[in-house]
């Protein structure tokens, strides 16, 4: 089921199984996604990353992520694009940036319980009755729904990790640290950039992050840069030291002694590895 109309507003319902599971592939530019496990079990690859999904399981993923292989018996997809529904515009309505999406450094993933599933039971039914239908007010109808399973999904998560013990000035302080550094690593590697950002200090970025994280923040920009320096060279015919100058690098042997450091290997290194695995 599609929803797309001449604003280029896009939103797409799809019950997944062996025989369509292909389309899990055809994501657009700046879309957003979520797959929610509906069988046993399901085996999806993101970046070269496997992960094995449990009943009820659901994954979010942005444009930033790349599917490699997926094998599911039944799912359900939810995708949409940034002109349907903008959670950056829309943040304090939902609360999903920096958590369900634009999470620097993991791919959020959330389990539902008995209670949990029942509710999104009856929000895909109420919103597959509503793609069917062409009546008045028909896509606010659509994202009132998408925003019934984005903030269930978030409340889902803070409860269920340690996020719940958390002050809602610190959970923003945490989501929003998420969103920069996921929009902004490429450029800024300090600490302080994102600290100004937040009109925070650095110090005091780092002091609530050992307290809640047990990460400092400079481990988790690292870590968005490792992600992509991987994706780059898994991916993309760049040389090592065009995804260095990409990643705000000028000098390759920094780079590189980052990426070893990281990794334990050296670029070109990693890039063989992957090369040999793909054989």
């Amino acid at each position: 089921m599609v929803f797309e109309n001449d604003s280029k507003e896009f939103l797409s319902l799809t019950e997944l199984d062996s025989e369509n599971q292909d389309s899990v592939f055809q994501a657009r530019k700046l879309d957003k996604t979520f797959i929610w496990n509906t069988a046993d079990s399901l085996a999806i690859t993101i970046d070269k990353v496997p992960y094995q999904l449990a009943k009820n399981e659901i994954i979010f993923l942005t444009e930033f992520h790349k599917i490699d292989d997926v094998r599911l018996c039944s799912a359900r997809m939810i995708r949409f694009n940034k002109s349907f529904f903008c959670m950056i515009d829309q943040d304090s309505q939902v609360g999903s940036k920096g958590l369900l999406f634009y999470s620097a450094t993991h791919v959020p993933r959330l389990l539902l319980n008995a209670n949990e599933v029942e509710d999104f039971e009856t929000s895909w039914k109420i919103f597959s009755k509503e793609m069917l239908k062409e009546s008045l007010l028909k896509k606010e109808m659509l994202e009132t729904m998408l925003k019934r399973m984005l903030i269930l999904s978030v409340r889902i998560l803070t409860k269920s990790t340690y996020l719940q013990d958390l002050e809602k000035k610190q959970l923003d302080i945490i989501r929003e640290f998420n969103y920069l550094v996921d929009s902004h690593f490429l450029k800024h590697h300090d600490v302080a950039f994102y600290a100004s950002k937040l009109n925070k200090s650095p110090k005091t970025l780092a002091n609530l992050f050992s307290v809640i994280l047990k990460r400092t923040p400079r481990e988790i920009i690292h870590d968005r840069i490792m992600i992509h320096a991987r994706r780059q060279i898994n991916y993309s015919n760049s040389s090592i030291k065009e995804i260095a100058h990409q990643l705000g690098y000028n000098d390759l042997q920094t780079f590189s002694r980052f990426f070893r450091n990281r990794e334990g290997i050296s670029p070109i290194q990693y890039r063989d590895k992957c090369a040999s695995q793909h054989k």
